[in-house]
């Protein structure tokens, strides 16, 4: 029995719901992450993750086995954000602390508060960039994917993500340096 996601995949392709489940169960974290720091409420964003499965569940037989399937996915809970976005014009977002790893596992009281302190001037510099430079940088640099993996879940090309990469840092850099590097 082929267990990886392309395996998995091509079964819920066939029509296997115990395959979908198997990868629903493997990617809801990733996807409910991402559209809740796009979003910033918990309870859409549930909305949103969940309405992303069945529209991937959906969309399965059209799913290509040449496509990484949390790309694939990842590309319709960001279609689904956008319109939810579009539709409210907000822009939202969520604070990161929550998800920071502490390097020492003993901080000192002031550590911790200068930890913090620094989550939520870069919290706050995010907030004020647009949601496309959001995204590009969440999936890079939270979700870790790949140049080439954005570029699919964006439906650009590879050399367009490392622009608007370069962008995003560069506007965040610049947002965050006009605040002082301080929360406001």
């Amino acid at each position: 029995m082929n267990t990886d996601d392309a395996g998995l995949a091509a079964r819920a392709r066939n029509g296997d719901s115990k395959a979908f489940t198997e990868l629903v169960s493997r990617h809801q974290d990733r996807v409910f992450r991402f559209v809740f720091r796009m979003i910033g409420s918990r309870e859409e964003a549930m909305d949103i993750t969940q309405d992303s499965f069945v529209k991937a569940w959906q969309a399965m037989p059209r799913w290509r086995p040449e496509a990484q399937f949390g790309t694939w996915l990842l590309q319709i809970a960001r279609n689904a954000t956008r319109d939810v976005l579009r539709r409210s014009n907000v822009v939202a977002f969520e604070p990161l602390d929550a998800d920071l790893p502490v390097a020492d596992p003993a901080p000192t009281p002031e550590e911790r508060i200068e930890a913090r302190c620094r989550v939520a001037s870069l919290d706050a510099a995010l907030r004020m960039l647009p949601p496309e430079h959001r995204e590009v940088l969440l999936l890079r640099e939270m979700e870790d994917l790949s140049y080439a993996e954005i570029a699919r879940a964006l439906g650009v090309a590879e050399g367009t993500v490392k622009s608007r990469i370069a962008r995003a840092r560069t506007a965040l850099l610049a947002v965050f340096a006009s605040a002082g590097g301080t929360a406001q």
